[in-house]
C-alpha cells in the first residue's frame, strides 16, 4: 500500500514538473517559428496543459483501463472549474477583459455537448474517438482564425506576450530539449500514477472510474492550479481563465478521444446519470458567473461557491465508496 501511494506522488511530482518544461520548450519552438503570442497561448500552450491528461489517459486504455481514461477527462473538467478557478478566485478575485475568451468559452461547451452525445448510449467506439478528434482538429483552426482576427488591443494578447517573454530563449536546442525532457518526465510520471492508481483501486475495490474522477483528475489539474494562481499573481486573469477553458475544451476532444481510439469500452452509467450532468452544471454556472452576471469580474464569493461544489462531489463520490 505505502509502495502505490509512494508511486502516485511520485507520478504526481513528475507530471507536475514535466508540464512546465513541456509548456515552454513547446512554447519557444513555437515562438521561434514566428507564430504569434495569442496563437501560442490558445492552441499550443492549451495543448501542452493537457498533456498529463492526455499520457494518464493513454496509459491507462494501453492497459485496458479506458473507463479509468474517462473519468480522469470528465473529473479533470469537473476539478478545473470547482478547484482551479474556485481556489484561484479565492486566493484573489479575477477580472476577465478578454472578448476572446467569450467566444473561446462557446466553443468550449459546444465540444462537451458533442462529447455528451456521444456518450449517451453507454459506448465509446473509435468512430466516436475519430469524431471527437475531427472535432479537435476543427477547433483548433476555428481558435487560430479567432486569434488572427482579435484585436491586438484584447488583454489576453498582451498577456501571453509578456508571459511567454519570462521564459524566452532563442536556441532550437534549448526548446527542443526542454520539449522532450519534459514529455519524459510527463511518461514516466503518467506511468507511476496509473500503475499506483489502479493499485489502490483494486486494494479498496473502487472502481477505475472513480479513481479517475478523485486521485488522477486531482492530479493532472494541478499543472492548471499553479499556473491559474501564478497568472493571478502576475495579474494575468485573463489566462487564468483561459487555462480552465482551453483544458476543458481538450479534456473533452483530446483527452477522451485519443484513449477510445486505443481501446474502445463501455461507459457505466454513473457517467451518463451523476458526472456529466454535475459537470455541465459546473460548465454553465462558470459561464454564467464570469461572463453574464458577473461582466467579467469574479469575486471570492463565486470562486468559494464553486470550489464548495467541488468538495461536496468529490464528498458525494467517497462517501458513494464508503457505502
Amino acid at each position: 500500500m505505502l509502495i502505490n501511494c509512494l508511486f502516485v506522488l511520485a507520478g504526481l511530482t513528475l507530471l507536475v514538473v514535466g508540464a512546465d518544461r513541456f509548456v515552454v520548450g513547446a512554447a519557444n519552438i513555437a515562438r521561434l517559428l514566428d507564430i504569434s503570442p495569442l496563437i501560442i497561448g490558445l492552441t499550443v500552450v492549451g495543448v501542452a496543459t493537457s498533456a498529463p491528461e492526455v499520457l494518464v489517459g493513454t496509459v491507462a486504455a494501453l492497459d485496458g483501463k479506458t473507463t479509468l481514461a474517462i473519468g480522469n477527462a470528465v473529473g479533470s473538467n469537473i476539478a478545473n472549474i470547482g478547484l482551479v478557478l474556485g481556489a484561484t478566485a479565492l486566493a484573489c478575485p479575477l477580472v476577465v477583459l478578454s472578448p476572446t475568451l467569450r467566444r473561446e468559452f462557446l466553443l468550449m461547451f459546444a465540444s462537451i455537448l458533442v462529447a455528451t452525445c456521444l456518450l449517451l448510449d453507454s459506448y465509446l467506439s473509435r468512430m466516436d474517438g475519430l469524431i471527437l478528434i475531427s472535432c479537435l482538429v476543427l477547433s483548433m483552426w476555428w481558435i487560430i482564425r479567432l486569434a488572427r482576427s482579435s484585436s491586438k488591443a484584447d488583454p489576453l494578447a498582451g498577456e501571453f506576450e509578456q508571459e511567454l517573454a519570462q521564459d524566452k530563449t532563442d536556441s532550437v536546442a534549448k526548446s527542443t530539449f526542454l520539449l522532450i525532457f519534459g514529455l519524459l518526465l510527463l511518461l514516466g510520471g503518467a506511468e507511476l500514477l496509473v500503475r499506483g492508481a489502479i493499485a489502490i483501486a483494486q486494494e479498496f475495490g473502487v472502481s477505475d472510474l472513480v479513481i479517475g474522477l478523485t486521485i488522477v483528475a486531482i492530479g493532472t489539474s494541478l499543472p492548471e492550479l499553479a499556473a491559474s494562481i501564478t497568472s493571478v499573481i502576475k495579474n494575468e486573469a485573463d489566462i487564468a481563465v483561459g487555462n480552465v477553458i482551453g483544458s476543458n475544451m481538450f479534456n473533452m476532444l483530446m483527452v477522451l478521444g485519443i484513449p477510445i481510439l486505443i481501446h474502445p469500452t463501455e461507459v457505466s452509467t454513473d457517467v451518463i446519470y451523476r458526472d456529466i450532468p454535475i459537470m455541465i452544471t459546473l460548465t454553465l454556472l462558470m459561464g454564467w458567473m464570469v461572463f453574464v452576471y458577473g461582466r467579467g469580474k469574479f469575486d471570492r464569493i463565486e470562486g468559494g461557491f464553486l470550489f464548495l461544489c467541488f468538495i461536496a462531489y468529490q464528498y458525494w463520490l467517497f462517501s458513494t465508496i464508503s457505502a
